[in-house]
């Protein structure tokens, strides 16, 4: 799912960063994003979610480069995450939910 959001803080040498990006997935303990700038596995920065306003702290857990060159970055929250995406997300480990086709019985 692809969410707009806000990624800010602060760099080890005191340097600021701040830019929009988006998401390329989400799940209840954090997410996948774009990267505009590098940042670097454990690093710890602020997320807003542009639709609901909600801000999380979150960190880096991983750095990607995709086939066509882009950066994503897997991230978790630290605090703020509960209800950062404004979804419910399935509990871990739960079965998906069967669909049920209803019988044809005949009358006879």
């Amino acid at each position: 799912m692809t969410m707009n959001v806000l990624v800010y803080g602060e760099r080890e040498g005191g340097e600021k960063f701040k830019y929009w990006t988006r998401t390329v997935s989400v799940s209840g303990y954090g997410g996948m994003m774009e990267l505009e700038a590098t940042l670097e596995i454990g690093q710890k920065f602020e997320l807003m979610n542009e639709y609901s306003a909600r801000k999380a702290q979150a960190k880096i857990v991983s750095v990607r480069t995709s086939r066509d060159g882009r950066v994503n970055a897997a991230f978790e929250f630290l605090e703020g995450g509960e209800k950062f995406w404004n979804m419910v997300f399935p509990a871990a480990g739960a079965k998906p939910l069967r669909k049920l086709v209803p019988r044809v019985v005949n009358g006879d």
